[in-house]
């Protein structure tokens, strides 16, 4: 895993500079912290080839992100979710037309503290957790000791996506919610450091986000179903039950410089990117 771009706060807003065009404005991309290093990546090297353009990137949120593209503050919305009905809607009030575009794909990664001895859990019993059922990990195999949940804040897109595919089981009806003493962390760094001190905790992650300091889970999408570890392969072949596309959203059809970096991320050399940062490529 190349964590060498990791951002510890998802706060933390990356002005990335690489000739200025003689004051030309950057495009500003704002959203998802789960796809921040990845965009700094992309932003990187499209600068290395393009020094004219400059590019300004900001997490802090899928959420944040799609605010920021109704407001009419950044060019490209990161997401590590689908805009709701009620956002487009929004948008659309505002004279906003979001486009799609899918760029990657991705994992979320159960994550626990490497001496914890369970190594597999199925969706049924993450949700049992999460809705504070679960509360003790002898009650999954483990041993007597309190399970520490960490969740990203309701900001996140990694959060939303989480609630409605694991805590609600995909179910639209479902009235499960995140119970009140599942922690809620600023960002995925935060819920690996968390992790990777505390035997009891357990988190979820984009798969980017692993490293050898921490284990991840086998999850199932069902008692009886097969196990299956997070990786590239697994998400690729749809066989991991708790996979998601990663998201750019603009108004309208973009164009201009905004068209050419996105040109870049869905072209070989920035596929072959989201490779080398340990997410899925489209492709």
């Amino acid at each position: 895993m190349k964590l060498g771009l990791v951002i510890v706060s998802c706060l933390l807003v990356i002005v990335l500079v690489a000739g200025c065009g003689g004051g030309k404005k950057a495009i500003q991309v704002k959203g998802s912290d789960t796809m921040v290093n990845l965009g700094q990546a992309w932003s990187e090297e499209f600068m290395k080839q393009n020094p004219e353009i400059s590019i300004a990137m900001t997490g802090g949120g899928s959420g944040t992100g799609i605010a920021a593209l109704i407001g009419g503050t950044t060019d490209i919305a990161q997401a590590s979710r689908n805009m709701e009905p009620k956002e487009i809607e929004l948008a659309r009030k505002k004279g906003i037309e979001p486009k799609e575009i899918h760029v990657a794909n991705d994992g979320i990664t159960l994550v626990v503290h490497p001496k914890n001895p369970v190594s597999r859990l199925t969706v049924k019993q993450l949700s049992d957790i999460y809705i504070g059922k679960i509360k003790n990990w002898k009650e999954v195999g483990g041993p007597d000791l309190k399970i520490v949940a960490l969740s990203r804040e309701r900001n996140s897109g990694t959060h939303v996506f989480f609630l409605e595919h694991v805590v609600k089981l995909g179910e639209k009806k479902n009235k499960n919610e995140f119970a009140p003493a599942i922690l809620m962390m600023p960002s995925s760094q935060a819920i690996i450091e968390e992790v990777k001190a505390n035997p009891s905790a357990i988190g979820y992650v984009g798969l980017g986000y692993l490293t050898d300091q921490e284990k991840a889970l086998e999850i199932a999408r069902a008692p009886g179903s097969a196990y299956v570890k997070p990786s590239i392969k697994t998400v690729t072949s749809n066989q991991y039950p708790i996979s998601r596309s990663l998201l750019f959203y603009t108004n309208g059809e973009p164009t201009g410089d905004v068209k050419s970096f996105i040109d870049y991320v869905l072209s070989k050399p920035g596929q072959k990117m989201v490779l080398k940062m340990d997410f899925v490529p489209i492709k």
